[in-house]
């Protein structure tokens, strides 16, 4: 674990979303299955959670103040009040049916919210490729970028805001893909693929930095991957746990990466479900906040 720091060892079922507030100097993040949403400055105070009552697939920061969530049946503006309570506003339902929910998603450079469903149950054999990558359009949504989907993931922009970026991280089809984006409209190009497959591990959550290196997690590899601009792998940083889920920059100097991970079904891993922190050398980029 060399360089590699044990931020937070609260062991979560499914550590997701990791967001940096500049705001409040600390990082939430979510625990979908326990349907948690975390937040910690990574002093010695303890982490404060919030109880949902649906699984919490992905957050985001909200112009208006608060995050917003995207919950099993739509996505949500969310305040957080100090005695642990949640105000949920419905912002707009979610397309899916029964038996699927909201996975990775974030917000592009101008604050438009992207996100991606799929089956409630990753492990689920007889799941059926229902998922779809769209984005938020006021109180509805724009046609789907991506459909016929299983885990859609790896959601992240570009610097410029001018690439957008994905992947699919069901072992089946393991795969990330790149396109064009106008950062005017919200519009998306054809995609076309980034990384055919990871040196490790499959495509999990995602994060860039500000030299346009896209940061990957290889959940089941036991590492974060960065990958050039041009698609060439540069660095593989081993990690103490086989699943980490996602990535994100922050900090008062936005050169933390921290990483989330996951418990595996079966087994026991000591660490699993902890968060890690390390310092690449490299900086990231503040999330753009949701404009209403």
């Amino acid at each position: 674990m060399s360089g590699i720091e044990l931020w937070w060892q609260g062991g979560a079922a499914l550590a997701e979303s990791p967001l940096w507030s500049a705001a409040e100097a600390c990082f939430y993040w979510v625990d979908i299955a326990a349907k948690r949403i975390w937040r910690h400055d990574g002093s010695a105070r303890p982490a404060r959670c919030w109880q949902l009552e649906q699984a919490v697939g992905c957050i985001a920061l909200r112009a208006a103040g608060g995050l917003i969530a995207a919950l099993e049946d739509g996505v949500y503006a969310l305040q957080l009040g100090t005695d642990s309570s949640v105000r949920a506003t419905l912002l707009t339902p979610a397309l899916h049916g029964a038996g699927m929910r909201f996975n990775d998603g974030r917000c592009d450079r101008q604050g438009r919210f992207w996100v991606g469903s799929m089956h409630e149950d990753a492990a689920a054999p007889q799941r059926l490729p229902l998922g779809r990558l769209a984005r938020l359009k006021g109180e509805t949504w724009a046609p789907a970028l991506k459909e016929a989907m299983l885990v859609p993931n790896g959601l992240a922009f570009s610097p410029r805001g001018d690439k957008l970026y994905f992947s699919d991280s069901a072992p089946s089809i393991a795969k990330v893909w790149v396109c064009d984006y106008d950062a005017a409209s919200g519009q998306a190009g054809e995609p076309h693929i980034f990384i055919d497959k990871l040196v490790v591990g499959r495509p999990d959550g995602a994060a860039v930095d500000v030299d346009g290196g896209y940061w990957i997690c290889a959940n089941d590899g036991a590492a974060v991957l960065r990958y050039a601009p041009d698609g060439r792998l540069d660095r593989r940083i081993a990690l103490p746990v086989a699943k980490p889920t996602m990535c994100a920059f922050g900090g008062s100097d936005m050169g933390t990466l921290l990483i989330t991970s996951m418990r595996p079904a079966a087994g026991t891993a000591p660490l699993a479900g902890a968060l890690f922190a390390l310092r690449p050398g490299v900086t990231g980029l503040a999330e753009t906040p949701y404009v209403d």
